[in-house]
């Protein structure tokens, strides 16, 4: 019998935002949900975070972001994965997001925001519907082509 591979997820605190209670926090709870998470750290560059992703070969990207640039660091992380070949690897987005700037965020592509007051069950289900969803379509292409 084949044994699941557990969800990855890359969390990672992108520019000079240094407040990292909270994404250590969801890293926590992400692994006492049965995930394996790679979080980077403080103060990386989003050209880290992407090259981090597809060495580690993640499920699911979580940026934390406190510092009001998210519409901008998630745009660049966007753009970057795409030039990468990872368009297909959802991105989360958490910390200090106010509700007007979300459907901006998710126009960009970011697949789910959590602003402060987020659940850490509603941030990890929603983790896991990302990643088999990923996984469904990585599935099912990979049979079309075949064919």
């Amino acid at each position: 019998m084949k044994e699941e591979r557990k969800i990855r997820v890359l969390v990672a605190k992108p520019g000079l935002d240094g407040h990292d209670r909270g994404a250590k926090v969801l890293v926590l709870a992400l692994r006492e949900a049965g995930m394996e998470v790679i979080y980077t750290g403080r103060h990386l560059m989003l050209e880290q975070i992407v090259a981090c992703a597809i060495q580690e070969d993640v499920d699911v990207i979580g940026l934390s972001i406190l510092s009001g640039s998210h519409l901008t660091l998630a745009e660049a992380l966007i753009k970057q994965m795409r030039d990468k070949g990872l368009s297909n690897t959802p991105v989360v987005l958490g910390g200090v997001i106010p509700q007007r700037d979300i459907p901006k965020l998710q126009e960009m592509g970011v697949k789910g925001v959590f602003p402060n007051g987020a659940s850490l069950l509603e941030v990890s289900d929603f983790i896991v519907r990302c990643a088999h969803e990923k996984h469904n379509k990585e599935s099912s292409s990979k049979k079309t082509s075949r064919n």
